[in-house]
């Protein structure tokens, strides 16, 4: 099954009878702390970890008319101990997943990829951003568009690997992976065409397990089952694809936001390729994105 929309990612998440625990390192945010107030009143997330300057947690609570009891609030000064914090709660299994708050990426995943810590996987991570789009009758993945700038065909196949794992653990039990490319056949001049056709290979050898790879493939022919039959391109996923895979980062950022802008979509991401996801939403992101990421994420950890 797959979801149709984030009212049915909420929904499942709500109903499910396990309340999942947020670490937030850097809480001290309002946006933040609007969304995961919004959270825990809803049922997506049970008592969560806010991790940062409690004066202003607290103040912030009280003034949007939370109690700050309903909260663990951990006073962390530094944005470095305020990421270190969130992945100790994790791996003492007091969380079930990271959101990152006002402080920089970076001190979020380099403690997270720390070998002591056993929480890396040994893959490349990646942003596994959830899509609603208007044309289409379900959620579509695409990745990555956040994480690497040039990924080999080794990361290529990771961020595959992460995307599947991801999308079983939201029901799709055999999701329809596209490799996208400018144009639909190989050529030796074009990278992430060769890339395309050995990542199809891998995936028919069984090197990338329960899923089906197409590629390489234009965005077009991806989108539409009517473009796929005028340009005679024989696939039975086109128009319902459940995941792109994008050559670049660059190409994945300006698809995104072209689809987000100008298409109507409506996002939402969390990084896979850990043992548990983290919700890294921009500072720019809306409160009603941070909230359906914290779902999503809710869903796909363990």
């Amino acid at each position: 099954m797959a979801y149709r929309n984030f009212d049915e990612i909420v929904e499942a998440c709500k109903s499910n009878p396990v309340k999942k625990t947020v670490a937030v390192a850097g809480a001290a945010d309002d946006h933040v702390l609007k969304a995961l107030v919004e959270a825990e009143e809803a049922g997506i997330v049970s008592k969560p970890y806010l991790i940062g300057r409690q004066a202003y947690v607290e103040n912030s609570l009280k003034e949007m008319g939370a109690d700050p009891s309903k909260s663990i609030i951990i006073n962390v000064d530094s944005k470095e101990a305020c990421g270190e914090e969130a992945v100790r709660l994790v791996k003492e299994g007091k969380a079930d997943f990271i959101m990152k708050g006002i402080i920089d990426t970076k001190y979020v995943l380099k403690p997270l990829v720390k070998k002591e810590n056993g929480l890396h996987t040994g893959r490349a991570m990646c942003v596994f951003a959830y899509n609603e789009v208007p044309q289409m009758d379900k959620l579509m993945v695409v990745a990555d568009g956040g994480m690497i700038p040039y990924p080999t065909l080794e990361q290529k196949k990771d961020i595959i690997l992460n995307c599947v794992d991801s999308l079983h653990k939201l029901g799709v039990e055999r999701p329809s992976v596209a490799v996208l490319a400018a144009v639909e056949k190989v050529n030796p001049k074009m990278v992430e065409t060769t890339d395309a056709a050995a990542l199809v290979e891998m995936n028919k050898s069984g090197e990338i397990p329960d899923c089906d790879v197409v590629g390489p493939i234009s965005f077009d022919i991806m989108m539409s089952k009517e473009i796929a039959e005028r340009k005679g391109y024989d696939c039975p996923y086109c128009g319902s694809f459940d995941c792109a895979i994008v050559p670049t980062m660059a190409a994945g950022n300006l698809m995104h936001k072209a689809m987000i802008i100008c298409g109507g979509t409506k996002m939402a991401g969390v990084v896979v390729g850990a043992k548990v996801p983290v919700v890294l939403t921009s500072r720019g992101a809306s409160t009603e994105e941070k909230f359906v990421s914290m779902a999503m994420a809710s869903l796909i950890s363990e």
